[in-house]
């Protein structure tokens, strides 16, 4: 497996795809409410392409189950990130370690041990995103919870990386494993947003989704292009290179902090989004 330049910018377009959602997340007025109601509305758009592909192989079964179970909790720990913290630092930091957890289990887990280079570019992707992420760490430090949340989700992201590197690569097909898993995603988060808001609650999250559906739908399909790129990468290519790479969506997430949510970027990001570049480059050539 190697990490080819098409597979390069193939997942560089689904970090952009994913830091559009996220932005969109963040800029809401409910955090959780449309964190689910984005990934209801992307099961309605995988399920006629879930219909139309077919079921994965039954071998997938066990793993499109545990990352269902594991995306409940990376929902939760997003939404509380976001609700306590600011999109250019918490984002980075749940994006940005995720990757070196990764790298630190791949030969064990996958049985894919990065060479130095690879580990060279995922360090500096590591280092680079901690810069970005991190650039007014006095700030940072009065946002203990939102932090608390964003180191606890990229444990939670590594896990469901090796989980659905590992069934996409047993399913046979990597859309069959990828439309039925949103499919089945959209619903348990979402229930449990509906289930805790009381009678009340849901007649408020009814209202709020007539006004928020179209722009939740967009965000829904950005998140389905974006994990479909990486799992179908990872079919190609090894599971830690494209987890790193994935994560160059900081870069895209701090520009859209600074031009939409009016938050700093300075030169210290400056600094952070150059040493990202570099660890692509070294990933790259690894």
């Amino acid at each position: 497996m190697e990490l080819t330049w098409p597979i390069v910018l193939a997942v560089l377009c689904g970090a952009l795809l994913h830091a559009g959602w996220n932005a969109l997340v963040k800029s809401s007025g409910d955090k959780t409410v449309d964190t689910a109601l984005v990934h209801f509305l992307g099961a309605l758009v995988a399920l006629p392409f879930a219909i139309w592909f077919g079921l994965p192989r039954p071998e997938s079964w066990p793993y499109i189950a545990a990352s269902l179970v594991i995306h409940v909790g990376y929902y939760i720990a997003l939404a509380g990130a976001y609700q306590n913290g600011e999109f250019g630092i918490t984002y980075p930091i749940m994006r940005g370690f995720a990757p070196l957890l990764v790298a630190l289990g791949s030969a064990t887990v996958v049985g894919e041990a990065p060479s130095a280079a690879a580990w060279l570019g995922i360090l500096g992707i590591t280092l680079g995103v901690a810069l970005v992420g991190l650039a007014h760490p006095g700030e940072a430090l009065h946002h203990r919870k939102a932090l608390t949340f964003a180191f606890a989700n990229a444990a939670i992201i590594a896990c469901y990386t090796f989980v659905d590197g590992l069934g996409v690569r047993v399913s046979g097909d990597a859309l069959r494993y990828i439309m039925i898993l949103f499919v089945l995603d959209g619903l348990p988060y979402p229930l449990l947003v509906w289930w805790r808001r009381g009678p009340q609650g849901r007649r408020e999250i009814l209202r709020y989704a007539r006004g928020r559906w179209l722009l939740a739908a967009l965000g829904g399909s950005a998140s389905i292009g974006s994990y479909a790129i990486a799992l179908w990468a990872m079919t190609h290519a090894p599971v830690a290179s494209v987890a790193a790479l994935r994560e160059t969506s900081v870069l895209f997430a701090a520009l859209i902090g600074t031009w939409l949510l009016k938050e700093k970027f300075g030169l210290q990001r400056a600094l952070g989004s150059l040493v990202i570049v570099a660890g692509v480059m070294a990933l790259r050539f690894g």
